[in-house]
């Protein structure tokens, strides 16, 4: 029995909101738990002294925003940690699992410019800024004419960046906007048919001690079994395609009753290829959409130029 629940977090605007719809999910199922929020500085926090370089320059990639909160995980300072899922690398240090998800939100990428109303309005030239090499392969592939520049910090500094001129035209999560409320912020919102999301895209993923039945036990009673497919089945398909949170690929699954769609794209980082696949089956449990996703990330892998992940 879990009498004090420790929740791991990063500080920013964003996470802690997302940690506060996790602890007012589990206050709501389990009245008597009480819940202590632990704010933890990462490595991958941006700073101004970091300049606009790419995560995936530095050890580790995007999977700094997640490090030290997992080794205090590890060591049992707290019990478990709440992430944006889209930024977990597709493999877990040993010892952890995520395998508990809040209902997803808005999957999509949002477009935002204050001197344009959509990509296609942009004339040559014009300066795209992002860090996300997904969101640049996938903009270089369909607009070549595009400038990209890497643009760092949370939602509330990127935002300021824009507002400054430092670029043109930047793209968010429109997850993240509608969580901290900021949704009209939002120029145009991109449908996942023209530009499909990040790997969980949208999802508040939960990480755990592997063996740790009680917080698992109240986790249960907070998860989303759809978006548990979802996710599984995506990260499947990244972890076939060796692929991380920082690499050039999109995996966006759907779920209609028991019958998922999943679809899967690959680019290389300056646009000129673009490869991609989908598939659509019965998926009712976890290891259904975990081989849904090792299926298509094999039928798609043997089909890319080497070095391309």
């Amino acid at each position: 029995m879990v009498d004090i629940l420790r929740i791991g977090t990063r500080g920013s605007q964003l996470a802690l909101t997302q940690t506060q719809q996790v602890a007012d999910a589990l206050r709501a199922a389990h009245p008597s738990l009480e819940i202590e929020i632990v704010e933890i500085v990462t490595s991958g926090d941006w700073k101004p002294s970091h300049g606009e370089t790419r995560l995936m320059e530095a050890q580790g990639g995007k999977g700094q925003f997640a490090h030290e909160i997992e080794q205090r995980i590890l060591t049992g300072e707290i019990d478990c940690g709440v992430h944006s899922l889209k930024d977990m690398p597709s493999f877990l240090p040993h010892g952890l699992k995520i395998e508990h998800f809040l209902p997803r939100e808005d999957a999509r990428d949002a477009f935002i410019s204050l001197k344009y109303k959509n990509l296609a309005e942009m004339p040559e030239g014009a300066v795209v800024g992002t860090s996300s090499l997904r969101r640049q392969s996938f903009l270089l592939s369909k607009f070549p004419h595009l400038k990209v520049v890497p643009l760092r910090g949370n939602v509330a500094t990127r935002l300021e960046k824009l507002e400054q001129g430092l670029v043109d035209a930047t793209f968010l999560a429109v997850a993240g906007l509608n969580r901290l409320g900021l949704a009209d912020r939002a120029t145009s919102t991109l449908s996942p048919v023209e530009f499909l999301p990040a790997c969980g895209q949208g999802v508040i993923g939960i990480e755990l001690r592997t063996g740790d039945v009680a917080a698992s036990q109240l986790f249960d009673e907070i998860s989303c079994p759809a978006t548990m497919l979802c996710s599984v089945a995506e990260r499947a398909a990244l972890q076939v395609l060796d692929g991380s949170c920082h690499t050039p690929v999109g995996s966006y699954a759907t779920l209609d009753g028991n019958k998922m769609h999943l679809k899967v794209a690959v680019a290389e980082p300056d646009g000129s290829a673009f490869f991609e696949d989908e598939i659509s089956g019965p998926v009712v449990t976890a290891e259904d959409a975990r081989t849904m996703g090792q299926v298509i990330g094999h039928r798609l892998k043997p089909r890319l130029p080497e070095g391309i992940l």
